[in-house]
């Protein structure tokens, strides 16, 4: 799909950030696609891209994400944050922790989040993330980052069965409740809008807490994956600076950028 695709429509919400322009599609093969044929120009700042369905959705690492017709909010997001905001892991971290506020407040279930990019309930994937960025040209030009978001909204439990994704879910899924899927996109752009004033303003630490809150295996015995090899240890701290790995041979630091998946280590 080329930036000369025609919305079907747009909105424009009531933010201070993101949102002045919602374009909504039918089809697109992926919103972060789309939405990195317009990351050339810092104007668009906040400009938010909404697909019904999506062709050929990407995930992390390659995966891809599929999601039926009017079942999912489907979105991206285009900024081009300050040099502080604009780190994958706090880009990451802003998009998970609204995503999760804003099934708390809608369906009454706590999320988790697992490392890198994925929202959890009830032990059931519910939503996933795509940070991608792009430069705009000469070195001291603003760097435009896309967050890609996919949230499960109307599915019920019967198509993850038919899919054979037993770990996948949906709001529908896992409450029994039939919601919106443009008013669950409207609440996640608004929640968004909040959180990024607080981080312009210099409070990451607000961000960092909750993430880390949600995360849930600060403490326990875990297997973090690299890129060039697995290691083992208990985790002491996750923060945006670094994970702290207590291992047989010492204590290590890591830098988020570089841990592709962390799990818990059973036995």
């Amino acid at each position: 799909m080329s930036q000369d695709a025609v919305p079907k429509s747009r909105w424009t919400l009531v933010t201070r950030h993101l949102g002045w322009e919602v374009r909504v599609f039918d089809e697109l093969d992926s919103t972060n696609s789309h939405a990195l044929t317009l990351a050339d120009d810092p104007k668009r700042h906040g400009l938010i891209i909404l697909a019904r369905s999506q062709s050929a959705g990407r995930g992390q690492y390659g995966r891809t994400w599929i999601a039926p017709p009017e079942s999912s909010v489907l979105a991206s997001i285009l900024v081009f944050p300050p040099l502080a905001l604009r780190r994958p892991v706090v880009m990451t971290a802003w998009a998970a922790v609204a995503v999760s506020e804003v099934i708390l407040k809608l369906t009454g279930l706590q999320a988790s989040i697992k490392w890198p990019n994925d929202v959890f309930v009830g032990g059931k994937k519910v939503c996933g993330f795509l940070i991608e960025q792009k430069t705009t040209g000469a070195a001291d030009a603003p760097l435009a980052t896309v967050i890609g978001i996919g949230l499960n909204v109307t599915q019920p439990a019967n198509d993850f069965k038919a899919a054979n994704l037993p770990d996948a879910g949906s709001l529908a899924s896992l409450t029994g409740k039939t919601h919106s899927v443009d008013g669950v996109a409207r609440a996640i752009f608004h929640r968004m809008d909040e959180e990024y004033e607080r981080l312009l303003c210099g409070d990451l630490a607000s961000l960092e807490s909750l993430w880390q809150w949600r995360f849930g295996l600060i403490g326990k015995p875990v297997v973090v994956e690299l890129a060039d090899g697995a290691r083992r240890g208990q985790l002491l701290d996750v923060s945006f600076q670094g994970l702290t790995l207590k291992e047989t041979t010492g204590v290590t630091q890591l830098t988020p950028e570089l841990v592709r998946r962390i799990t818990l280590d059973t036995p």
